[in-house]
């Protein structure tokens, strides 16, 4: 956030059921949980947002073990999928705006030494898709169109405009 000129106040992890409907569509589940999160405050700004990476309509959440990372990967080597930033704005006055990104990112093919060596840094501890392409898993990126900041988890972009269109100054 301090890219587009924000110091947030404050930094707050909602308590919200991150469980997907039955059915739900990573698009739909990425909107639900942005404004889910959301509690509009009457002295501030708030801003909430939440990240999905997809392998077609499959969630791939975040990773709580090496095998969830290793899978993830697997499914990701030598394809695309599309990531699915969600952000919500409350302004003070209760106005509520927000917008879904969507991006794809491809993965090149990832070799046994690749995929070793990654799982080993542990970088992809608690991350969707089980990668940060901010970080070592940025040289498995072959291709991206649509917002980087997004695919880290934050559309910069967006978010500015969103806060611009409520009045932030």
């Amino acid at each position: 956030m301090r890219q587009i000129g924000i110091e947030p106040a404050r930094i707050v992890a909602p308590e919200i059921n991150e469980t997907p409907e039955k059915d739900e569509l990573p698009r739909v589940y990425a909107r639900r949980m942005a404004l889910g999160k959301l509690s509009p405050a009457p002295d501030a700004f708030v801003i909430t947002a939440d990240t999905v990476v997809a392998a077609g309509r499959r969630i791939l959440h975040k990773t709580e073990s090496r095998e969830d990372a290793e899978r993830y990967l697997r499914l990701l080597s030598g394809r695309r999928h599309k990531v699915y930033s969600a952000v919500a704005v409350a302004a003070p006055d209760g106005r509520i705006a927000s917008k879904l990104v969507e991006s794809v990112v491809g993965f090149a093919r990832l070799d046994e030494p690749q995929l070793r060596a990654y799982l080993d840094g542990e970088e992809w501890q608690g991350k969707a898709g089980g990668y940060a392409i901010q970080g070592q898993a940025a040289s498995f990126i072959d291709f991206i169109s649509g917002s980087y900041s997004g695919v880290v988890g934050l559309p910069l972009h967006e978010t500015s405009a969103l806060l611009r269109g409520l009045g932030w100054r």
